[in-house]
């Protein structure tokens, strides 16, 4: 039998030494060992000038579960003698993922230790001074130390060190264009900047760098539609928002509790565009999601309300006065319009 496997990611060995170390035990390990049956082939994932393995998306059709077993294996082989990066994998059955697993060093080398010891500081809270250390010795003692400077980024931004924010990830970026998530933390930061155009950009980005398994991609692409809406640019805002809402999200997804959120801003790029019957179905469609994150009601019935009234139906006047009593003065407006 047969499978769909993907594979991304990038590895940093810092030294020649390391590097020739590696590569040397790969190329033994694969014909001895493996006797090739491995989806990884040197010349095609390896740089000797920049001292790195690198994948940025291989997707083989057909491999047998073996090749998928001696290929993980060898990446957590490789994994010992890298000092940055991660590796994801996926093995895909009947359009589901069967097996995922996520490879990265650990090792006792300094950097590797800082890097990790300033990881797990971030999910604790309080201690976001402490993470920035343990990450910032990481970089001194690799600074190509690419994904150290993605979680710095991220505590800058939690911490408001926007500007700070900013260089970290774009430095990121600049080791490993490849990877998604600093181009997604960019454009969070940008967004809080108010630089919409340039968050979009950057999500554009982290959409081609990351695969529908992820929830990050769609992450993206919902966050997309909302810089879009932002810009008042319907047609782009629609694009993105409609594959969202037409996705199906299991509930440990994180993209989950956003459901809600996603068929209102979807409803708006929809009355953008006049389609007022569609945007009606789109807001109906909110209402009737209850176990999401909570969104402002007040506002999904006063856009629900203009979408009835742009098409002619009955019901925005109650909307309109459900969004009032709740706080909306747009709606109040609107209601006075119409007495």
């Amino acid at each position: 039998m047969t499978y769909k496997t993907i594979f991304s990611g990038h590895f940093e060995f810092g030294t020649e030494r390391s590097y020739s170390r590696m590569f040397d035990m790969f190329e033994h390990r694969a014909e001895n060992y493996y006797r090739n049956s491995i989806l990884l082939k040197s010349e095609e994932v390896f740089s000797e000038e920049d001292l790195a393995m690198d994948v940025p998306r291989l997707i083989v059709q057909a491999a047998t579960a073996k090749e998928w077993r001696n290929t993980i294996n060898m990446l957590e082989f490789v994994a010992q003698y890298a000092i940055a990066g991660s590796f994801n994998a996926w093995m895909v059955e009947d359009g589901k993922v069967s097996k995922y697993r996520f490879i990265e060093p650990d090792s006792d080398k300094a950097a590797v230790q800082a890097f990790l010891h300033g990881r797990d500081l971030i999910k604790e809270d309080g201690r976001e001074e402490e993470a920035m250390k343990a990450l910032s010795r990481a970089i001194d003692k690799f600074e190509r130390h690419a994904k150290a400077y993605e979680r710095r980024g991220f505590v800058n931004h939690q911490l408001r060190n926007f500007e700070d924010a900013v260089y970290d990830y774009s430095k990121s970026i600049d080791i490993n264009p490849n990877a998604a998530e600093p181009y997604m933390g960019r454009a969070l930061v940008f967004i809080v900047k108010e630089q919409y155009a340039k968050a979009a950009e950057d999500l554009e980005f982290a959409i081609k760098r990351s695969i529908p398994l992820q929830p990050l991609f769609w992450q993206a692409r919902r966050i997309k539609g909302e810089c879009h809406l932002r810009l008042e640019d319907w047609e782009k805002a629609e694009f993105q928002l409609r594959f969202v809402t037409k996705r199906h999200f299991e509930r440990d997804d994180s993209n989950y509790k956003w459901r809600k959120r996603a068929q209102l801003n979807y409803g708006r790029a929809l009355l953008g565009l006049e389609r007022y019957a569609d945007a009606i179905k789109a807001f109906d469609a909110a209402v009737a999601i209850e176990d999401a994150l909570d969104i402002p009601e007040a506002e999904l019935q006063l856009f629900r309300g203009i979408a009835l009234q742009k098409a002619g139906k009955k019901g925005f006047k109650k909307a309109w006065k459900q969004a009032a009593n709740q706080g909306s003065s747009k709606a109040a407006e609107l209601l006075e319009g119409v007495a």
